[in-house]
Formats: structure tokens, C-alpha cells, sequence
């Protein structure tokens, strides 16, 4: 029989890490599932500059390999390994990777979300060096400069808004002639004089070797093609949250993301949503049910708070 573990953590971006270094420190020694691809969507970011405590900016991957040494440092065990197969039907909890079994009391899913992006290989090649999906982590970077953002959604005039403040020009790209956006975001960047918009157009290539230097655009209805020249690419189609395995399993929304129970406040009668999902004992952090923020300093402020109420209900529960 598998030794039966205090709490088991998924993931292994801000979230799942700041918890392992919250539930270690409590004694509780976290197992932390980290994936093969460890350490979320901030190993695919080179400058952090808004992450606190760190004044000259650091590398992302530099970033999560403190956080990880951090949590290490207090005795979370870690395993680069992907979960094949969970079960919470019943308790303990069940967890499998591969063919082997791990138990738990309780779970902190923290498995965090991923960036929809476009697919090209061009794109992917240039992450980090003016291919980004996050305005508000990366605009200071397009200070003076010409950039596009990709999408017709309200994040899409969202991150256009954001870059408005630095770039120079921004020009939305989306491949429709009618915006998916709420018609208050879509009139505030028709209003901004900075923002123009290239419609009926989508992105067929990035162009650059070492940095990105333009776009090439296919217009969706004639088929013709043609370049603009361009400092940066900001991807705002989505994201889309890692709960597959979680199907059946836990309450998901509409679009995927892990759903938290309202818990009643007994002193003031009040339903306040905090970390604990549909089932008692599992828990969530970060961008697998926080689809607003999606910062690495929010991810790692419900890392903590999940750690916390997992210390809590353990002490209450066993």
C-alpha cells in the first residue's frame, strides 16, 4: 500500500511552487508533481521586470529555479513528471504517473493554463524576442516601437490599450471584419488615436531570424498576401486552462477553468469564494481557475492562500 501523503501539489508554476514552499514549511512535506515541462508559462519569458523584489528585472526560467530551490531548501519533493490519471472519487485521493500510485489527504491543483497561440513555427521560435502573450508583462519593452496585436476579443483591446502607453503605433489584427468584443472595449481602441486595425487579415508568417521584424498578412477573403514591418507580436486569442485530466473529476466552467466553492462565513453568514473546489480536500491556485490576472504574482498570492487552507483543514480533518 502507497504511504498516504498530507497534501499533493500539481504543477509547478508560481502557484504550485509558492505552495510547496507554504505547505513544506508547515511540515506538511508536499509531494509537488511538477510535469515534464516544469516550472509554467514563465520559463517561456525572458525579462520579468514586475515580479516584486527583484529591481534590475531577472530571466524567467532564472525566476522559477529560485522558487524552486526555495521550496527544495524546506523539503518539498519534487518529480519532473507529467499525471496520467487521477481519481477522487474517494479518499485518499488517487494520482498516477505512468503506472505508479500516489495517495493523499489532500490536493493543491495548480496546473495553470497555457497561452493559445497562433501555430506557426515562426512564432514559436520567436517567444521572448517580440512574440509575446501578456501586454502588461512585456509592453515596457515596445517603448517607442510598432507593434500588432493578434485577436478580436476584449483581451485583445485590452492588451492594444496597455501597449498604447509605450509603442508607438498598434495596429489590431483579426481575421473577421466584426470584433468578438464587448462594443465598450472595441468603441475605447477605435477612440485611441494611437490604435488603427487591420481586418479580414490574419498572421501567416513572423518574420526575423533573431528578433521579429515584421509579419506577413493573408487577407481572408482575396487571398492576397502582404508584409508590414513591425517591432512585436502580442498574441491575444486566449488561454485555455490544463484541466483536461480533471474531467469528471471536479466542477469546470464553460470554458474549462477549475470552479471554487462559495464556503458560508460562519460569523458573518456571508458565502466568500475561497480555495477549495467542489470536492472537500482538493484545492486550487493560480491560472487554472484565475482567468482575470493571470500574473505570476497573483498565481503565487493563491499558491500561498490555498497552502494556508490546506494547513487549516488538515488540522480540522485529520
Amino acid at each position: 500500500m502507497s504511504e498516504v501523503r498530507n497534501v499533493i501539489i500539481l504543477g509547478s508554476g508560481p502557484a504550485g511552487l509558492t505552495a510547496a514552499l507554504y505547505t513544506s514549511r508547515a511540515d506538511l512535506k508536499p509531494l509537488v508533481i511538477a510535469g515534464i515541462t516544469w516550472g509554467g508559462q514563465l520559463m517561456l519569458t525572458t525579462d520579468v521586470e514586475n515580479y516584486p523584489g527583484f529591481p534590475e528585472g531577472i530571466q524567467g526560467p532564472d525566476l522559477m529555479a529560485n522558487f524552486r530551490k526555495q521550496a527544495e531548501r524546506f523539503g518539498a519533493e519534487i518529480i519532473n513528471e507529467n499525471v496520467t490519471k487521477v481519481d477522487f472519487k474517494s479518499t485518499p485521493f488517487k494520482v498516477w504517473v505512468g503506472e505508479k500510485e500516489y495517495l493523499a489527504k489532500s490536493i493543491i491543483v495548480s496546473t495553470g493554463a497555457e497561452t493559445n497561440w497562433l501555430g506557426l513555427p515562426s512564432e514559436q521560435k520567436l517567444i521572448g524576442r517580440g512574440v509575446s502573450s501578456c501586454a502588461p508583462c512585456d509592453a515596457f519593452f515596445f517603448r517607442g516601437k510598432k507593434v500588432i496585436v493578434v485577436g478580436g476579443g476584449d483581451s485583445a483591446m485590452e492588451e492594444a490599450g496597455v501597449l498604447s502607453k509605450f509603442a508607438t503605433e498598434v495596429t489590431i489584427v483579426h481575421r473577421r471584419d466584426e470584433f468578438r468584443a464587448s462594443k465598450i472595449m472595441a468603441d475605447r481602441a477605435k477612440e485611441n488615436p494611437k490604435i488603427s486595425f487591420k481586418l479580414n487579415s490574419e498572421v501567416i508568417d513572423v518574420l526575423g531570424e533573431q528578433k521579429v521584424e515584421g509579419v506577413r498578412l493573408k487577407d481572408t477573403k482575396s487571398g492576397e498576401e502582404s508584409e508590414i514591418s513591425i517591432d512585436g507580436m502580442f498574441v491575444a486569442i486566449g488561454h485555455s486552462p490544463l484541466t483536461k485530466i480533471f474531467k469528471g473529476e471536479l466542477d469546470l466552467d464553460q470554458k474549462g477553468y477549475v470552479k471554487r466553492l462559495p464556503e458560508k462565513d460562519s460569523s458573518t453568514g456571508m458565502y466568500t469564494y475561497k480555495t477549495m473546489t467542489s470536492l472537500n480536500g482538493i484545492f486550487v491556485a493560480g491560472d487554472v481557475h484565475d482567468y482575470h490576472y493571470q500574473q505570476a504574482v497573483t498565481a503565487a498570492g493563491y499558491g500561498c492562500q490555498a497552502a494556508l487552507e490546506v494547513e487549516r483543514w488538515l488540522e480540522e480533518n485529520h
